[in-house]
């Protein structure tokens, strides 16, 4: 996130815990993003789904 490099392997590739975590954060509010066509989310809670 900072650029800086990794201080300890726990945390690699990040430098710290506090990018660790704002990266997650980032990857949780949707910041991150794979290019693609739209899901198709019909029938994802059905029972059929699940075989």
């Amino acid at each position: 996130m900072c650029g800086k490099p990794p201080h300890n392997d726990v945390d690699a590739p990040f430098c710290s815990r506090g990018c660790k975590d704002r990266d997650l954060l980032k990857w949780l509010g949707g910041g991150y993003a794979i290019p693609g066509p739209p899901a198709d989310t019909d029938g994802l809670d059905s029972d059929e789904s699940a075989s």
